[in-house]
């Protein structure tokens, strides 16, 4: 019976066009009141196209521009970096120890995406959900945006990464 199930599933995947939704984090419905961190990504204001040289960057923003160019081919466009009020202190500090709950956010504005960093027992979780609250996490381990995508990245990284919060010291 499962094997149909997941046979049937697979099927009306591929009819409708349509993802199975995977985010382990749920959506911050308030994420428009949210604080914008002021960092050096922040401060630009946009990713590197993706025809920027970007070989000299550390290899996090490499492989960063790289996964949004897989995204967007022009490349991402516009960002805000959200952190939840509440949080502003752990975020700032730089050492984790992050609340259960939706914390950070990397806001595509071009592609009105919100790439959502969360929490459970400190353990990061991620997200892809639409401005309006829909959830377009791939299911599947291998998408670009499934949370694998995050959480291989998130954790790479570590000098760079602390509990999925990552960017240079503040």
């Amino acid at each position: 019976m499962k094997n149909i199930g997941k046979a049937f599933l697979s099927g009306l995947i591929l009819w409708t066009g349509m993802a199975l939704a995977g985010s382990e984090t749920p959506f911050p419905g308030d994420w428009q009141s949210w604080n914008k961190a002021s960092t050096p990504l922040a401060s630009i204001g946009a990713l590197p196209g993706c025809d920027a040289d970007v070989s000299a960057l550390p290899p996090i923003y490499q492989e960063t521009v790289e996964i949004y160019c897989a995204v967007r081919p022009e490349g991402p466009g516009a960002v805000d970096i959200l952190v939840k009020p509440a949080v502003a202190d752990a975020y700032k500090g730089r050492k984790g120890g992050f609340p259960d709950g939706t914390n950070m956010i990397l806001h595509l504005k071009d592609l009105q995406l919100l790439f959502v960093t969360g929490h459970t027992g400190g353990a990061a979780q991620y997200g892809v959900y639409k401005e309006d609250g829909t959830d377009v996490t791939d299911a599947d381990a291998s998408s670009i945006l499934g949370v694998n995508t995050c959480r291989v990245c998130h954790t790479g990284y570590a000098d760079f990464c602390v509990e999925g919060q990552c960017g240079a010291s503040q």
